[in-house]
Parts: structure tokens; sequence; C-alpha cells
């Protein structure tokens, strides 16, 4: 099932890096008085950042829609489709959508705007610092092929962020029954918030126990440990680390970019 990224991407063990949407109309902290236009802007600015550093994909999400619903608003999606419109023309890597944490609200933005992947919260049932949350991947992955959108690829958090899985299972056992009874097209192993250090050996065990199927480190990857990581996972997902400083509020900063990417580049010479 790796091929799939032998096709979306150019180079093996794909650097994906997120631009984070400013807040939208809805969230707590939207700024109604700069508008659209602002967000719309300040996402140019950071997709310019990214792609000229050299990442090999994007993954636009809203994430800073602070605290996040798991059922999102469709004024939500429709922002961000909004945004995506503007930028499209100005993208030139492969680029996915995350509409945290609404999976069934992420094929629909991917539907709509061209995006190649999601990634979201597919399975389980979790005690979270949003309540409650419960998922339906049967639904799901039946309104995906309802909407004709079975080419986007699914990219499934198996670690989940600020929430525990409810059942008292291992993380071999969950990845096993995972990829056997949900049909990722790859995992994302997490660590317990947006940048926190994703641990080596959490991500080998699912590595293992996910057999064909692609796994992604999802959080804290560094340009420091990015070879160790790539050693072990497909590809990495980056967001914090690109900001100014490391900080997670902060605007996409180019140098840090390039930084992580020529490292990346380093190690992948080697394979």
């Amino acid at each position: 099932m790796t091929s799939w990224l032998k096709d979306a991407f150019d180079k093996p063990k794909p650097v994906i890096a997120m631009l984070h949407l400013s807040p939208l109309p809805g969230d707590t902290l939207y700024d109604s008085a700069a508008g659209m236009q602002k967000v719309v802007e300040r996402a140019r600015r950071e997709l310019h950042a990214l792609q000229d550093g050299g990442v090999d994909g994007i993954l636009i999400s809203n994430e800073f829609s602070l605290p996040y619903l798991t059922k999102t608003e469709p004024i939500t999606a429709v922002s961000m489709a909004r945004v995506i419109g503007e930028l499209v023309d100005e993208i030139t890597i492969p680029y996915g959508v995350n509409v945290l944490w609404d999976g069934r609200a992420s094929i629909d933005l991917a539907m709509a705007t061209g995006a190649q992947y999601v990634r979201e919260i597919f399975t389980g049932v979790y005690a979270s610092d949003f309540g409650l949350w419960n998922t339906n991947v049967g639904e799901v992955a039946r309104h995906r092929h309802r909407i004709g959108a079975d080419h986007v690829k699914l990219l499934f958090n198996i670690v989940p962020e600020s929430a525990k899985y409810l059942a008292e299972r291992d993380l071999e056992s969950l990845t096993r029954s995972t990829v056997f009874a949900t049909l990722p097209d790859a995992l994302c192993v997490s660590g317990l918030t947006a940048g926190a250090p994703t641990d080596t050996q959490t991500l080998s065990i699912a590595k293992t126990a996910a057999g064909d199927v692609p796994v992604f480190v999802n959080t804290g990857v560094r340009a420091h440990n990015v070879a160790d990581q790539l050693a072990v996972a497909d590809g990495a997902v980056v967001g914090t680390y690109f900001k100014k400083d490391g900080i997670f509020e902060n605007e996409v900063d180019g140098t840090r970019v390039r930084e992580l990417v020529a490292a990346a580049d380093d190690f992948r010479k080697s394979l």
C-alpha cells in the first residue's frame, strides 16, 4: 500500500507541512474586524514560505479553531474552502485538508477543493479535552464512496492528541485491528499535543504492526531528530517546528523550514 506515496510525492518518506489557518468565522478567536481577507493573506504568506522551503506536501487545517468541535459547524469547512479557492492556483505540491475533528467534513472539503488526502480521527471512542468523543468509520467510509471521493486518501491518527482511548488495548493490537477492520491509507502517530515529541519506540510498535500501511510521525519532528524519525516512519507531518522560534501561534519561519528539509534530504540520500 506504500505505492500511493510514491505516486503522490516526488521523494521517499515525504515531509508534509501543516498550513494552520487563522481562526475562522464562528470560532471564538475570529477577528471579525479584519475579516476573511486577513486569514487568506496569512495563509498565502505561509504557503509560499513552506513551498519555497522545499516541503513535499501541505496539509491545510483549521488549527486555530480552538476549542475544537468533534462535529463542526458548516461555516468552518465553507470558510476553509474560500481560503483554498483563493490559493489553489499557487499550490505547486500535493495538498490535503483536515477539518478538526470532523472526518466527514474533511472528506467533503477534500472533494470540493481537489485535495488528495485528509488526516483525521476516524476510529475509536475517547475521553478527551472536548468531552466524550465517538466516531463511526463505517459511516464515514460509505460517505466517501457515495460522493465519489474514493481517490481521497485517509490518514488515520492512531494516537489522538488530547485524548485517551477508552478501551484498555495496547498499541500493537489496536494498530493491527485498525488496519484489518477499517482500511486506512496511512496511520499517523502523535505525541500528547501539537509539537509534542512522538516517542520512537511507540512509532516502531505502530510501524511493525501496520504491515504494508504507511505510518507517519505526526508531531514533534525537528531538524535534529528528523533522520531518527524517518528511519522508522514512512513520512513526517510537521507543524510547530516550522513556526518562528518553534512557537505554535507564530507564523512560519522559512529558515526553519529549509533547515529541517535539508536534514531530511541528507537522510533520504542514503535510501
